[in-house]
Order: C-alpha cells, then structure tokens, then sequence
C-alpha cells in the first residue's frame, strides 16, 4: 500500500451492543471487496471491508482529554494497544458500519521501572462516505 492510501485506512466502526448501546471500535483497512449471491428472483450483491482490529489495552479504554493551545476545546482520545486482535470472522463488516476516520498516534507513557506504548486514536469529526 501506498502512504496516501495507509493514512486513509484508520477507520472507526460501530457496532451494537445487545443492551442497545453503540460502541465504536478502532481498525485498520486491508481492502474492500464485493459480494453476489444469485438468489431465485434477483442478484444481492454487498460491499465489504476486511479490518483488523486493533486490542483493547487491559480490557478497558483508556480516554484522556486534550486541549488544542490556547483553545477551550478539548478532544476525546483513546489510547488503544498498537497490536491486533487475530484474524476472525468480525474483520469482515458491512461498509455501512464504518462510522468515520481517525488519526492513529504512537503515545509512550513511562514511568521509572518501564514504560508502554499505545495507539492513541483521534477521532476525524467528518463521516466516512463510500
């Protein structure tokens, strides 16, 4: 893949919890394809994306706040582990369940006996149309 196309491969993808809350869930791109089904009366054919997702760090999110300068307004990041989760049937989804775009970041925070790395996640606030 190409640089430009590796920018734009960070999606945030949404799904439903089966209480009805909406989670969104890190993932990087590794390609969109088409699928048909030839059905008695007519042909279905749906767009997917194959995402890998990246781990949760200890079972939680970990959400910091950050301010941009001098401004007021503070961003919602959440550092999220830079490994993936192995390759399952959930990296296939729907292209209607990508949410939006994010910009990953590599975040170290150390402390004197070691330190850890995370992908700090930050949201893009447009929509991700496809």
């Amino acid at each position: 893949m190409s640089s430009r196309n590796i920018k734009g491969s960070f999606v945030l993808a949404q799904f439903v919890n089966q209480d009805g809350s909406v989670d969104l869930y890190p993932g990087q791109v590794q390609y969109f394809f088409t699928h048909s089904v030839n059905l008695p009366n007519q042909a279905a054919e749906h767009k997917l994306a194959y995402i890998r997702w990246f781990k949760t760090v200890n079972s939680a999110k970990i959400q910091f706040y950050f301010s941009i300068r001098d401004q007021a307004e503070t961003r919602n990041v959440e550092l999220w582990s830079t490994e993936f989760y192995p390759i399952k049937r959930e990296c296939i989804i729907p292209i209607h369940n990508i949410f939006g775009r994010f910009v990953p970041f590599r975040y170290r925070i150390s402390n004197r006996q070691n330190s850890h790395e995370y992908l700090a996640v930050i949201p893009i606030n447009r929509k991700y149309n496809i």
